[in-house]
């Protein structure tokens, strides 16, 4: 079966290099942009009411993967499946980000975390009564070697 996605969109920041970005978007206060195409713009009507978006995009950097990785919070190998390394089968990220503004078809977002030039996929809002779980486990997060 094949899939086939086009970007609808870029993700602009001031990272460049792989080891500026921060590790999670939750761990960054960085501003950046979102252009999303022309094409596509008309799918942003109402998205200013919304205070986050999860942004879902293409590890375009990465190349490779293996089924067990050492994830950057932690010493120990885990499966590539129970962390969020980049380099994955099919290298897919996402972020909530804070939507600070729309203009036109760009939003300004808080939170950034990628490289500049990333392609964007798909943007959904944030709604707590959805995406908030309370009673969560964390795998080895919870136990992780500080680092």
């Amino acid at each position: 079966m094949d899939i086939v996605m086009r970007p609808i969109g870029m993700i602009h920041s001031p990272f460049t290099d792989k080891d500026q970005t921060p590790i999670q978007a939750s761990r960054s206060q960085t501003v950046g942009f979102v252009e999303v195409f022309p094409e596509f713009s008309d799918g942003l009507t109402d998205i200013e009411d919304f205070s986050h978006i999860y942004l879902l995009y293409a590890f375009h950097e990465a190349s490779g993967y293996a089924l067990r990785v050492r994830p950057f919070l932690d010493d120990r190998e885990h499966g590539i499946f129970a962390t969020r390394y980049p380099q994955r089968p099919n290298p897919l990220g996402l972020s909530i980000v804070h939507l600070i503004s729309r203009q036109e078809n760009k939003l300004t977002v808080e939170g950034v975390d990628v490289l500049d030039g990333t392609p964007l996929l798909d943007i959904k809002p944030y709604v707590p009564d959805f995406d908030l779980r309370t009673e969560v486990r964390t795998g080895w997060y919870a136990t992780r070697s500080k680092k």
